[in-house]
């Protein structure tokens, strides 16, 4: 008796750590910036994209896809000024592609549940 018991808790307890290796990532996204933006601010903005584009990393990536800085900075020239705006404003909050270090440590915690629940099912 004592032993399904034990299993049983093992299983919940497994069960928990699935659930919790589930990464939250949506969050709030603000809205675009009113339609009259002064060309300051714009000009503010276009200063803070070009230059986390002229980082080393960054600028190595870009001409690794192909993307020249003149390029670059053509792009960002069409952009409208609520979308420069969304973009100095969520710098931060970009990712690079593939998955950062904490959803690999989600992952990882994930499959260790997944295999003590195996484990423990087995027996």
């Amino acid at each position: 008796m004592s032993k399904r018991l034990s299993k049983s808790l093992l299983f919940v307890v497994a069960l928990l750590f699935v659930v919790a290796a589930i990464p939250a990532l949506a969050g709030p996204v603000p809205s675009k910036t009113a339609a009259n933006q002064s060309i300051e601010s714009r000009d503010a903005d276009l200063t803070v994209v070009r230059d986390i584009a002229a980082n080393e990393q960054v600028s190595a990536v870009l001409t690794a896809n192909g993307f020249t800085q003149e390029q670059v900075n053509q792009r960002l020239a069409q952009m409208s000024p609520q979308d420069v705006h969304q973009l100095a404003q969520n710098l931060e909050q970009l990712q690079p592609a593939g998955l950062t270090r904490q959803e690999w440590i989600w992952i990882g915690i994930g499959a260790l549940a997944a295999l003590i629940l195996v484990v423990a099912l087995a027996d």
